[in-house]
């Protein structure tokens, strides 16, 4: 298992649709472990493969909610959601990105959520959940839609984003950090 160098908001990777999966192999479940292992690293609760360089449509997640540990992957997401509120966010609904990492905004997203698709050998997965499950699958499978969390904000937050991306030099592509490694990155 390896831990990857997780790309920063700039890289045009980022905002690539991801590509289906194809081919479920031995390398498939390499690159996930791979996954969960950078996920591990970063202290994240999720993880699409586009942060990492790899176009595949493949997120893990690993974070724990009211319901206990949230552990699992899926291959070819689709997401159907409750209702996604399009006001102002609660200030203190704050969410982060391990590619924009240090930053926090109030982000609004719909509290439940279900994403559907299939797991390493291809067999059909549906993962369910309200809060912060539903804020993960929802954040995780717009990674993979090519979407940073900052394209959500609204009104001030858009502003104070755009404003910390410029001033952090972040538009430029081909930035990442790497777990474990660089210091202050990891707390993102």
């Amino acid at each position: 298992m390896t831990v990857r160098p997780i790309l920063i908001a700039g890289d045009p990777r980022l905002i690539t649709p991801a590509a289906p999966v194809t081919v479920f192999d031995d390398e498939l479940a390499a690159f996930v472990e791979d996954l969960f292992e950078t996920l591990t690293a970063a202290d994240g609760a999720g993880l699409a493969a586009n942060q990492v360089g790899d176009p595949r449509a493949v997120f893990v997640y690993d974070l724990v909610d009211a319901d206990g540990r949230q552990r699992g992957h899926v291959v070819n997401p689709v997401l159907e959601t409750s209702a996604i509120p399009e006001s102002m966010p609660d200030p203190d609904d704050l969410e982060g990105c391990l590619s924009v990492p240090g930053e926090w905004f109030p982000t609004g997203r719909a509290h439940g959520a279900r994403v559907r698709g299939v797991d390493l050998r291809g067999d059909p997965v549906s993962v369910e959940g309200a809060g912060y499950l539903a804020r993960c699958l929802q954040h995780e499978t717009d990674h993979l839609a090519g979407r940073l969390y900052l394209d959500r904000l609204l009104g001030r937050n858009r502003r104070e984003a755009r404003r910390m991306i410029k001033q952090r030099q972040w538009t430029e592509p081909g930035r990442s950090w790497l777990p474990g490694v660089d210091p202050g990155m990891d707390d993102a």
